[in-house]
């Protein structure tokens, strides 16, 4: 699969060709909320956020603080400008570069990401380095194939009984 550039054009079509009704935000945030620790404020890493489209809504639903981290320049200015929130920090950073203390995150979310992650043994060493023990790693992926290839995966599952609880249950909104 070839890198797409969102800071050549797609960042100025993004926002409105993925747009997801107050409705639809607030199913996933339930949903999300069936599978991460009960107890609030929860700190969230928004990992390949984009324009931000979930991540207020993260922020509202589980307290903060959330990190909306984001390699495209134009998508975290498109973000800060349309997407600002008193708890949500959008920070510089892929899936290899989590610009984050280690064990700093209660939940890790990867929404429609999952494709976009090239160098999945680092992202899976990145995720674990700033997910705290017992946290919970939510990937929403429409490629469910590309799952099974994700090498690190099972490993970093496998470890989850002495670290993090990770499931590779189907969320549903």
């Amino acid at each position: 699969m070839e890198n797409v550039d969102y800071d050549e054009r797609q960042h100025l079509v993004y926002r409105q060709g993925r747009a997801v009704s107050d409705e639809t935000v607030q199913a996933w945030m339930r949903a999300f909320a069936r599978h991460v620790p009960q107890r609030r404020p929860l700190s969230v890493l928004d990992l390949g956020s984009g324009t931000g489209r979930y991540t207020p809504a993260l922020a509202e639903a589980f307290g903060g603080p959330v990190y909306g981290v984001e390699p495209s320049a134009k998508m975290r200015q498109d973000a800060e400008r349309f997407s600002a929130h008193p708890a949500v920090a959008y920070l510089a950073g892929n899936a290899k570069r989590i610009p984050l203390a280690t064990d700093s995150c209660d939940v890790v979310l990867l929404f429609l990401v999952f494709h976009h992650v090239h160098d999945r043994p680092a992202a899976t060493a990145e995720i674990a380095r700033v997910l705290r023990p017992h946290g919970r790693l939510l990937i929403r992926s429409t490629f469910a194939d590309r799952m099974r290839n994700w090498v690190g995966i099972a490993s970093f599952l496998g470890r989850s009984r002495s670290r993090n609880r990770c499931s590779r249950r189907s969320v549903k909104s």
